[in-house]
């Protein structure tokens, strides 16, 4: 799974639209779709923040595993 696709997955997951996850990273819908989409590289910080927000591990937000670790 490509790290932009778990990131559309963890947001649907949520319940959430880009509008709400753009706002909670202090951006526009249209910046976090190109980030969403794999167009452009989303800032480390951001996956900090929605590591926390969603309460998973940055490395599950990045593909980097495929089975979610609970922070804390």
């Amino acid at each position: 799974m490509r790290f932009y696709q778990r990131l559309r997955d963890v947001r649907e997951d949520a319940d959430k639209t880009q509008t709400e996850i753009a706002a909670l990273l202090g951006t526009r819908q249209q910046q976090y779709a190109r980030w969403e989409s794999g167009a452009w590289q989303m800032p480390i910080e951001h996956y900090k923040t929605l590591a926390r927000f969603y309460n998973v591990s940055i490395d599950y937000l990045a593909g980097l595993i495929d089975t979610p670790r609970k922070l804390g």
